[in-house]
């Protein structure tokens, strides 16, 4: 195997991304890195002013659309309108998310929905509406964003915790039903990651930050880099025997003690 050959294995060149939540946090993270891969991107978001900024860093290959999956009448649009600028999406990241830190007899039944609306609903409708020009071209990578709370028991996040958990359903169910179209779905597990959201959770509890670390056998949280990089290989042809995979990216959170 020589160089050429090792390179092209995660050269994105030619291929378009769109990456929901990708204006900040892990989403800029993401997108940075499949830009630099090649791949066109282009990054959904509620919040248009976020999104030109984080355009203008990344370059011409990036574009900005205003949208919200939690609207699912509005996804084929959406999804129309990123075609338009981009060309035909071949990777999907289901990155959009909020988060409730709440103690579970106290969660509402609106912010319980609320939860799941972006989380699962959203993102099922985004993946359903982009993998139709996926099947007919025989080839697409679609990459889910997990979590910690997943795989294990975190207090006072019952609503996120049940979301992310139904998204390994999904990824399963997908992987298995897609299998013989040449689209891939998989899921990138994040551990505790610098980001505006992981600021928000612990910022304010000490004993939870100390706990995190205690159990994360590298002692430190990752960087948004650390998930690109990884939401590269799962788009890449390096990969295109890989699906129904949830990748943790943690540290050794998943396995510490």
């Amino acid at each position: 195997m020589n160089q050429s050959t090792f390179d092209s294995a995660f050269n994105l060149t030619g291929q378009t991304a769109l990456i929901t939540g990708g204006g900040t946090g892990l989403g800029f993270g993401m997108a940075k890195c499949l830009v630099a891969a090649g791949a066109k991107v282009v990054l959904v978001g509620r919040r248009k002013e976020q999104l030109d900024k984080t355009c203008a860093t990344l370059g011409k290959n990036s574009f900005a659309l205003r949208g919200d999956v939690t609207q699912l009448e509005s996804i084929p649009g959406l999804v129309k309108q990123a075609e338009s600028f981009a060309g035909p999406i071949s990777i999907l990241i289901n990155n959009a998310g909020i988060h409730l830190k709440k103690d579970a007899v106290h969660t509402s039944d609106a912010e319980f929905a609320s939860i799941l609306q972006t989380h699962v609903f959203g993102a099922f409708a985004l993946t359903r509406e982009v993998a139709q020009g996926m099947v007919k071209r025989q080839s697409g990578s679609v990459i889910f964003i997990a979590s910690m709370a997943s795989f294990m028991g975190v207090p006072k996040v019952l609503a996120y915790a049940t979301a992310k958990t139904a998204i390994i359903g999904m990824v399963r169910t997908l992987a298995a039903e897609w299998g013989q179209t040449g689209v891939r779905v998989n899921a990138i597990a994040p551990g505790w990651i610098h980001s505006e959201m992981t600021a928000k959770a612990l910022n304010d509890d000490p004993p939870r930050k100390a706990k995190i670390l205690g159990r994360t056998p590298m002692n430190r949280l990752g960087e948004a880099d650390d998930i690109g990089w990884a939401a590269v290989y799962l788009s890449s042809s390096a990969t295109k025997f890989v699906t129904g995979v949830v990748l943790p990216v943690d540290g050794g959170a998943s396995i510490g003690f």
